[in-house]
């Protein structure tokens, strides 16, 4: 028993995942590992120099957080910081000239709204530029409008005879329980889903082996589990 787990132990990590790894890593000194780099920074890292990213941010504190930490990858045009409703903004922007786009959808989803107006905004962009490449994260907690994410996005991309994938990860219980003095405990975020339409090809075999390994090494309970689910 204890060999087999060392074996499972050293088992190297799927390509993807091991990428991730490597990319935190290149923002870290060596032999340390206290800066955690964003969605922004990782992005930039891997534009091409013809490539350009705009970032959204509507809170004025956040914005100016967000403006100050992309200043110090000194990329001058490439990066710009718009303080605006990224569901709005995002249609000055589609189609691209370069007639190739990622989007990147990740609200907060503190404003009940932010659940309906994803599902608008893709709808609307796709509208604009069919063949881009369009990525929502969306958290699975027990709110029926959470749950409604996934299921439009997939009747839209569908509609639109567009190729989509689902890909989710549960590390706990989601269900609110009590400790031994009665009080409440909340199980915080316990899984979360991201949904693609017109995904590259290959995503899927890629997260089918990286997924796994990722619910081994952050499970928190027996209910940890992932998907991945393809259509179109």
């Amino acid at each position: 028993m204890a060999a087999a787990a060392a074996k499972t132990a050293a088992k190297p990590l799927a390509p993807i995942l091991q990428d991730y790894v490597d990319m935190v890593l290149s923002f870290n000194s060596k032999g340390s590992l206290k800066v955690y780099p964003g969605s922004p920074f990782i992005i930039q890292r891997l534009l091409r120099d013809r490539d350009k990213l705009k970032l959204f941010e509507l809170h004025p504190t956040d914005s100016k957080t967000l403006s100050a930490n992309i200043a110090q990858l000194e990329v001058g045009r490439q990066v710009a910081v718009l303080r605006e409703d990224g569901f709005e903004g995002l249609k000055k922007f589609l189609p691209p000239p370069q007639r190739r786009a990622f989007v990147l959808s990740d609200p907060s989803y503190e404003i009940k709204t932010d659940y309906s107006r994803v599902v608008a905004a893709i709808a609307d962009a796709m509208t604009r530029f069919a063949t881009g490449t369009y990525a929502v994260w969306y958290p699975i907690i027990p709110r029926p409008e959470a749950h409604d994410v996934p299921r439009k996005l997939k009747t839209l991309a569908t509609k639109a005879g567009k190729s989509w994938l689902q890909a989710t990860l549960t590390v706990k219980n989601s269900k609110i329980t009590t400790d031994a003095t009665g009080e409440e405990q909340r199980p915080g975020l316990p899984a979360s889903g991201m949904f693609l339409i017109n995904p590259p090809h290959t995503l899927k075999a890629a997260l089918q082996e990286a997924l796994p390994q990722l619910v081994a090494r952050l499970c928190q309970d027996r209910h940890a589990q992932s998907s991945v689910e393809a259509g179109g």
